[in-house]
């Protein structure tokens, strides 16, 4: 296989006959390309240094820190290496998530899948700046641990690396860091190599998700409401990150000399309006949880909020402009680069002190182990009344419901009908998605073996069977315009890049899709996992995740109303089904007649009164798995026959209407068959 700047020669500077609508985009050499991309990098140097420098005087500054939080002192070196590489870390990563994304949808491609010449740019700036990201993150992880553990810099551990290991291994934030700066070394490899707008793309989720780890496992997002502020942590980092990245590779495109073709400024004016929404919103849920009653003026995590808090208006007011104008003169977003860089700085300086909350008031049993205290047993009324607003599935599962209505309307407007059976299909697996996680199911799944299983049974069945035949990507496909010639691929181009990929294929193959369907009961509850992942809210976002998309990718090829990579005939869907049947059967009750209690030090930890009997609960929890399983896939086995009978009742009517037609011609012709075979005997 040849190098990439071997299949690239000439791209650079050669368009392909790319054509952009531009503002004002003069034509530039090379060497005045070179000349600009030359200061800008040393300009993005000196930000990054400074945005540390600040960052280490900020946190220096809070002298009382680790009394207030009860840990040991770290040598200076700890202290001051912390903040500089978490600085270095975060603006790195944002660098490379705006390139990626830039690369993957906001820069023209060409025809035959690659990047053109302004996304070939933004992939060789991505290759650096995610290398540094990566190296930057694993100092971060041994230095977390260091100052987690009150020692030098030279030993975060005991008996050297091999005791980093085992301390980052029993504290989540080190990990976070050690995991995400793995990402972010596979992310710049890939960006060294692939030139595929599809790669690109793939590449900005895993930063996405490098840069969420750490966030996800913040100190700061424990005790009372540490769902909240958890969930607010995830978005006020994707939003933050894709903000400042848009507004950097929108930056380095003008001051490079490239052109901004008007589908570009487009997006990256969505872009920038969607994102500063995801930040505003996650960090005013952090904020919120962690600061509390707590003074702002007495604490230095207050006075660092009220620093941080002027600063984000100013940007609110900068982005608003930069979306009304649509200007693509440099000048705004240079501005607005080296405001996000600040608030970063604030962010990471936050992270090094204690929040007011955390001062002011003890938590209890229940709000330290799943965020909220619980009252009263679980029941029919607490069911209804006892809500817990999940904040990532709640929110996506209207957003999901919000678009689909969208969409039929915008074909309604155009008079293309839609069959409400779909919506009415789609809308119910958006409130069985929503009811699952942010009722009272929701509220009292994390302390109850058997409520958990309820949420589980719906998340992974009936959810994906009514989202299934709701036909999402038909929808879609039907509403989303295609992208022009030579222009950057858009949500159109995603979605079928992303159902025909070898992903998609592989993972709704009928055979692997049921492994991952059935197998996953018995490996989540059968093995120590579960009773691990019950201790983290990021975990049951996890598992909520996989129950989903576990059961969409195993009823999507079955009854699903968006054609699939793998579809096998009516008869091979059917025997698959029934082949899966009786392994969940076996599941629940093999929980019912179990003998040891599963996650049974969390459950005891937890310790709900009216929770007599953790054995009796859990044999109450596999009665469900096995009676809410069975319901729903002999629902599927009907639906999957009734398609069955309708795809053979249009077949016969496509062959009535051809017969018509010509006359049964395809009659005539078996007939005179059948005699020739009989003359000739």
């Amino acid at each position: 296989m040849s190098h990439p700047d071997e299949r690239v020669r000439g791209l650079v500077g050669d368009d392909d006959g790319v054509s952009s609508t531009t503002a004002d985009a003069p034509a530039t050499s090379g060497t005045a390309r070179d000349h600009r991309g030359t200061a800008l990098a040393a300009a993005t140097v000196v930000g990054v240094a400074v945005c540390a420098a600040v960052a280490t005087v900020l946190v220096l500054a809070d002298v009382g820190v680790y009394a207030r939080s009860g840990l040991p002192t770290p040598p200076s070196d700890v202290r001051v290496l912390g903040p500089v590489l978490r600085v270095v870390a975060g603006l790195s990563a944002a660098l490379t998530a705006g390139s990626l994304l830039y690369a993957a949808f906001l820069a023209p491609a060409r025809s035959s899948g690659t990047v053109g010449p302004d996304g070939y740019r933004a992939l060789r700036r991505t290759a650096v700046s995610a290398g540094v990201a990566g190296v930057a993150a694993l100092l971060a992880a041994w230095t977390t641990t260091a100052d987690m553990t009150g020692s030098p810099f030279s030993r975060p551990g005991v008996n050297g690396p091999i005791g980093w290991l085992g301390a980052a291994a029993t504290l989540e934030e080190p990990m976070g860091w050690l995991l995400g700066g793995l990402l972010m070394l596979v992310v710049a490899a890939g960006c060294a190599w692939f030139l595929s707008w599809r790669a690109a793309g793939v590449l900005g989720v895993l930063t996405l998700v490098a840069a969420v780890l750490p966030a996800a496992v913040s100190p700061a997002a424990t005790g009372a409401g540490h769902d909240w502020s958890s969930d607010g942590s995830i978005l006020r980092t994707v939003g933050g990150l894709v903000w400042l990245g848009t507004v950097a590779a929108l930056t380095a495109q003008r001051l490079h000399g490239g052109e901004v073709t008007t589908t570009t400024l487009r997006r990256v004016r969505g872009l920038l309006l969607a994102s500063g929404v995801v930040f505003l919103v996650g960090e005013l849920l952090f904020q919120i949880v962690v600061v509390g009653p707590g003074s702002l003026t007495g604490t230095p995590y207050g006075r660092l909020l009220l620093a941080e808090i002027p600063l984000v208006v100013l940007l609110g007011i900068g982005t608003a402009l930069l979306v009304r104008r649509g200007s693509t003169r440099p000048g705004l977003p240079v501005a607005l680069v080296a405001g996000g860089a600040l608030v970063a700085t604030l962010l990471v300086a936050q992270g090094h002190s204690v929040p007011p909350r955390f001062l002011v008031r003890a938590d209890s049993s229940y709000e330290t182990l799943i965020g909220w205290n619980i009252e009263r047993p679980f029941g029919a009324v607490a069911a209804l009344v006892d809500w817990r607003f999940n904040v990532l599935f709640g929110t996506g599962a209207i957003l999901a419901a919000a678009l689909y209505l969208y969409g039929v309307r915008r074909l309604a407007a155009r008079g293309i009908a839609w069959a409400p059976g779909r919506t009415a299909a789609w809308l119910a697996g958006c409130a069985v998605v929503l009811l699952a996680t942010s009722s009272g199911l929701g509220f009292y799944a994390p302390a109850m073996f058997s409520v958990h299983m309820i949420s589980h049974m719906a998340l992974n069945m009936l959810g994906p069977i009514l989202l299934c035949m709701g036909g999402p990507v038909t929808l879609a496909l039907r509403v989303l315009p295609a992208a022009g010639r030579n222009q950057p691929p858009g949500p159109r181009e995603w979605l079928l890049a992303a159902v025909h990929s070898g992903p998609a294929k592989v993972l709704t193959n009928p055979g692997v899709a049921a492994v991952l369907f059935v197998g996953s009961f018995y490996v989540l509850y059968f093995t120590p996992l579960f009773g691990e992942a019950l201790r983290f809210h990021w975990a049951h976002q996890l598992m909520y995740l996989h129950f989903l998309a576990v059961g969409y990718l195993f009823f999507w090829p079955l009854i699903g109303v968006d054609t699939a990579p793998n579809r096998l005939p009516h008869l091979g869907r059917l025997a698959v089904l029934l082949a899966t049947m009786p392994f969940h059967a076996f599941f629940g009750i093999a929980v019912m007649s179990s003998d040891t209690v599963i996650g049974q030090n969390f459950y005891r930890d937890v310790g709900l009164p009216w929770v007599s009997s953790l054995l009796a609960d859990q044999s109450v929890g596999g009665g469900i798995a096995w009676a809410t399983g069975e319901l729903p896939m002999l629902l599927v086995v009907i639906a999957l026959i009734v398609q069955w009978s309708r795809e053979d009742t249009r077949a016969a009517v496509r062959s009535d209407r051809q017969a018509d037609r010509d006359g049964d011609a395809d009659l005539k012709a078996y007939n005179e068959m059948l005699a020739q075979l009989r003359s000739g005997r």
